[in-house]
């Protein structure tokens, strides 16, 4: 299993109870596919460098995690189906990057 790093942003428009049953929903879903989530960090309301969809702010949010390679494509295509998921992006971390992020916790 490889350790990722997956960060998201969510439309602006979500009420707070929707943005945690997002949260819990994608860490089930790590889980229920013999992944193991390691850390998540709600970073909020931040406005974005250019529009997307119209909108100027999202909610961000970052979960780390160690799957199997074959997952990620599963979990891609959740986030892809998922309206209140403006955008994604998916990191591979390496030994030292873990070791660092767990130091800076």
């Amino acid at each position: 299993m490889s350790n990722y790093e997956l960060m998201v942003i969510f439309t602006p428009v979500l009420s707070e109870e929707e943005f945690k049953a997002a949260q819990k929903k994608y860490e089930n879903l790590v889980v229920e596919n013999g992944g193991e989530v390691s850390h998540t960090n709600p970073w909020g309301l931040k406005s974005l460098a250019y529009p997307v969809a119209k909108k100027t702010t999202g909610i961000y949010w970052v979960m780390e995690y160690s799957a199997p390679t074959s997952f990620n494509e599963k979990l891609k295509i959740q986030l892809l189906r998922d309206e209140s998921v403006m955008r994604h992006m998916f990191t591979v971390l390496d030994k030292y990057a873990v070791e660092y992020n767990v130091k800076k916790r």
